[in-house]
């Protein structure tokens, strides 16, 4: 086994992942944020609320993927590499959001139209559920120790940054062009651009460095199998495998519970605040798309610094920041913010908002990778997270499009505070993930192992307490 990386290297494999995942959430993120301009091309004429509640399911939709993305992804990320995995998700992405771009609207080819905008929503939600599985992993292990927190919070940010630069292309295009032209031809741009960029980011990520911790499971599988294996250890279920993840039925519960509040206050004080602002608050699209802009700007700066604390107090206080301030302050910030026309008012409610996720957000990542060895945790992050997201995340911007349609909009205010009050029971519960984190000891019994076969090894006392 090779001896760690430099932290010089350790920020080359940290920014290369991440410029793949940055790419990956913006091919996501453009359908949210160009939904208002393109739903009147693939769906039947009508007010444009029901316009907007189609655009939404099929974007629900797209989440039903993920956990299928999660598994098949997940799966292949420990068996065959976390950069393996990586090129492949962003190569789905790509066909995804060419798709899109390409596919005439609803005049044209009829109810192709939308079916193809369904087929092209799940190509991408079978992509983003992998990569988020093997990014969280691939940044929580090429981590330095003591700075897992910190690093692995670039997941967010990148994630984060594509939604800002989805933000930022539109802010771009309605600059040049009107009103018309967006709903028009305007909206193919941004999907164009995302292919594109998801086909160089195919080609940088096959030279990317592979996990040492992943390569070192490799090979101690293969030392295991090479040599005399017992007839019980040779029933142990197979690396990656679903067989494999049920023996951590505690750890997958937990990720569920991390999970359910975060990604619907994410979604929500995200994805949804755009048109919130406009449907509700009743400012105009321009307007909203700079307060976005400016305030996940902002988000994005508070991600490694919130990372970069979890590593000195620990990651479950922030949860419970989290948990407190999102279960008491959620109804409140959206009551205030459905009857704010100032865009200053608004801007400081949402990065209020903003703020108490990051509790969530900076870490949720590192925080589940800490809970799972090697040989599962590609799939022991990915599947439980992703079937989480897709059942809660994926059907929040449709709950609340629903809702306000039946004219009780402040119910969804109350349902996102109960999600994040049901999250704060997990985090207050849970134990603290820095101070028994798999991925130190998964680290530190590959290095007894290799003391152990050295012909020359004395045994290190303390290593040898760690259980693999």
């Amino acid at each position: 086994m090779t001896q760690p990386v430099g932290e010089r290297r350790v920020v080359a494999n940290v920014l290369r992942g991440s410029i793949g995942n940055l790419v990956e959430w913006y091919d996501w993120y453009v359908y949210a944020a160009f939904s208002v301009y393109f739903a009147k091309s693939f769906f039947p004429k009508g007010d444009s609320t029901a316009q907007l509640l189609s655009t939404a399911a099929v974007f629900a939709v797209g989440f039903l993927m993920r956990p299928l993305g999660g598994w098949a992804l997940g799966r292949y990320a420990d068996k065959f590499g976390r950069r393996s995995a990586l090129t492949l998700s962003v190569t789905v992405m790509a066909a995804g959001s060419l798709l899109i771009a390409v596919t005439p609207g609803y005049q044209t080819i009829g109810i192709a139209a939308p079916l193809l905008l369904l087929l092209a929503r799940l190509l991408q939600g079978l992509s983003v559920g992998g990569e988020y599985a093997t990014s969280a992993t691939y940044l929580s292990e090429v981590a330095s120790t003591g700075k897992r927190g910190f690093y692995s919070s670039f997941q967010y940010v990148t994630l984060v940054a594509g939604q800002l630069v989805a933000l930022g292309v539109q802010i771009i295009l309605q600059q040049f062009l009107d009103n018309a032209q967006m709903n028009n031809w305007g909206w193919r741009i941004p999907f164009v651009i995302g292919a594109a960029a998801a086909l160089i980011v195919m080609w940088l990520r096959r030279s990317m460095d592979e996990s040492e911790h992943f390569q070192a499971a490799v090979e101690a599988e293969r030392d295991s199998t090479s040599g005399a294996v017992s007839a019980v250890g040779a029933q142990q279920p197979a690396r990656g495998s679903l067989r494999m993840l049920l023996q951590y039925p505690r750890e997958c519960l937990l990720v569920i519970g991390l999970t359910l509040g975060g990604t619907v206050a994410f979604y929500t004080y995200t994805t949804y605040m755009q048109k919130f602002m406009i449907n509700t608050s009743g400012i105009s699209k321009s307007t909203v798309s700079w307060i976005n802009f400016i305030a996940l700007l902002v988000f994005v700066v508070l991600q490694p610094l919130a990372g970069a604390l979890s590593d000195r107090i620990g990651r479950r206080k922030l949860l419970i920041f989290f948990g407190v301030a999102g279960t008491l302050l959620t109804v409140p910030i959206m009551t205030v913010l459905a009857h704010t026309k100032n865009p200053i008012a608004a801007w400081a409610l949402m990065m209020g908002a903003l703020v108490i996720i990051t509790g969530y957000t900076s870490i949720n990542a590192i925080v589940k990778a800490e809970l799972f060895p090697t040989k599962i945790r590609a799939l022991g992050v990915g599947l439980p997270y992703a079937l989480t997201v897709a059942i809660f995340g994926g059907t929040a911007e449709t709950i609340a499009l629903s809702l306000k349609q039946a004219h009780h909009e402040s119910l969804y205010f109350w349902y996102v505070a109960g999600c994040i009050g049901i999250s704060l029971l997990t985090y207050w519960f849970m134990r603290e993930t820095s101070s028994g984190s798999t991925i130190d000891a998964d680290a530190a019994a590959d290095i007894s192992l290799t003391k152990a076969d050295a012909p020359a090894a004395e045994p290190d006392r303390d290593l040898a307490t760690v259980r693999p």
